[in-house]
């Protein structure tokens, strides 16, 4: 029953028909921000803001960190989400800085079925800080982001279909989600403004994220509230901790187009250190905001090693996303994700992923979220055997309480449903389902 309940509800969220004009905030989830006209002959060239409660907090009428649009539209690293998100955090200002602070932790039991499957409970979540100065002409941000997945063990947490880096620097991780490093992002970004439509911008990080995908998983609206790493991961987001990156762009109006220089190599499987190495990879990335509810990217790149157990294999990547999201009845939203991405080792292997991800956030009390993904790799086997095509399709749900202005506790779980190939099916015993059930707290 579940192979046929689940792509229901996936269609059911990602349907249009469910999307109401906004009337009010929320709690839980900031309200959407909706974009005002910017009036050239400010300072800041800066968007007027309606007033808004502590998580979708706007200072001064500041912008964009990377140029005259609204706060809304930035996301991880440096790219971008439709206008109407949101940004949770609790927010202070020390002389010309603006501080923000925010962290969620999630404590997680894992059950995948089947002779491959296993059990384990973890804590997995992120802490996040930024100091923001604004000046006549630009704008510094300096952004810090810690992860507590390292606890979790080096062989990260059970997750089927799911494969990539390694827990020992000798066997490669598969049916295992790895964990993150402990550092997931130390950053620094300067945008310059050209006129009241335009700007250039530097950001770099050790680590940080190049100009590759849309946002990493853990900041999509649609993906947020889920605990489950996407099987997509190393095609999307992967480089999303890439320990030396540097990045120029340039942005006009509702466009950018930027270009980075990172290093390859994925992290190691020492999870606290900081790595350093040569910038020998390349990213290019085209976005476009086309209006408040829409972001569009397109993106390649080619990136060396990025496997430490393959030193001699390389990959091009190609990803093409679009994500739409839209406030929902009087507090609520929906956001949908649609996302394709290639990589092409320089074996000559070709390998594509699929993902489409829906979360409906209806009140301040209950959201829902779906995911349905598939792709074809030759991990899941012997290693670089034949190519197969697997797929999950997930369905959860989480009831927030709040506690204080700005503190939430949240209860929830979801169930997966994992169809793998004929020729993986003997070794899956069929096609195993799983489950999580989780805990989370967030402040900001």
């Amino acid at each position: 029953m579940l192979r046929y309940a689940a792509p229901a509800a996936l269609l059911m969220l990602a349907s249009p028909a469910l999307a109401q004009d906004p009337h009010a905030g929320h709690e839980g989830h900031a309200p959407p921000q909706q974009a005002q006209p910017v009036d050239p002959h400010e300072e800041h060239a800066a968007p007027a803001q309606p007033a808004m409660d502590h998580s979708a907090h706007t200072m001064g009428g500041m912008t964009g960190l990377l140029g005259a649009y609204p706060m809304g539209r930035d996301a991880s690293g440096t790219s971008w989400q439709p206008d109407v998100s949101t940004h949770g955090g609790v927010h202070a200002q020390s002389g010309d800085w603006m501080l923000m602070g925010h962290l969620t932790l999630s404590g997680v039991y894992s059950w995948q079925d089947g002779p491959r499957g296993d059990e384990k409970a973890f804590v997995a979540g992120m802490v996040m800080g930024a100091a923001r100065r604004d000046f006549s002409q630009g704008t510094l941000n300096l952004r810090a982001m810690l992860s507590p997945d390292p606890f979790m063990g080096a062989n990260g947490y059970p997750l089927l279909f799911a494969a990539g880096e390694s827990a020992n620097g000798v066997d490669p991780l598969i049916d295992r989600q790895h964990p993150h490093d402990f550092f997931m992002e130390l950053s620094a970004s300067y945008s310059h403004r050209l006129d009241a439509n335009s700007s250039v911008f530097v950001y770099g990080g050790l680590p940080g994220a190049p100009a590759f995908g849309p946002p990493a998983f853990m900041h999509r609206m649609a993906a947020m509230d889920s605990p489950e790493a996407p099987i997509t991961h190393h095609w999307f987001d992967s480089t999303h901790i890439t320990f030396g990156v540097l990045t120029a762009g340039y942005v006009r109006d509702n466009w950018k187009i930027e270009a980075s220089q990172f290093r390859g190599r994925e992290p190691d499987q020492d999870r606290y250190d900081i790595e350093t190495g040569e910038l020998d990879s390349t990213s290019l990335r085209l976005s476009w905001n086309p209006t408040e509810n829409w972001a569009l990217q397109a993106s390649w790149a080619d990136v060396e090693s990025p496997e430490a157990l393959h030193p001699d294999e390389d990959e091009e990547r190609w990803s093409a996303s679009g994500i739409y999201t839209r406030p929902v009845g009087e507090e609520g939203w929906w956001s949908t994700t649609l996302a394709f991405s290639n990589k092409e080792r320089s074996d000559g292997v070709s390998l594509d992923a699929w993902l489409v991800e829906a979360a409906l956030h209806p009140n301040d009390r209950w959201t829902f979220f779906a995911r349905g993904e598939a792709i074809e790799t030759d991990e899941l086997g012997a290693h670089h055997g034949p190519v197969e095509i697997v797929s999950r399709i997930s369905l959860g749900a989480i009831r927030d309480f709040r506690i204080n202005e700005n503190t939430v506790f949240g209860v929830g779980a979801l169930v997966q449903q994992h169809f793998a190939s004929s020729a993986l099916e003997p070794s899956y015993d069929g096609d195993p389902q799983g489950a999580m059930a989780f805990v989370r707290l967030k402040i900001g």
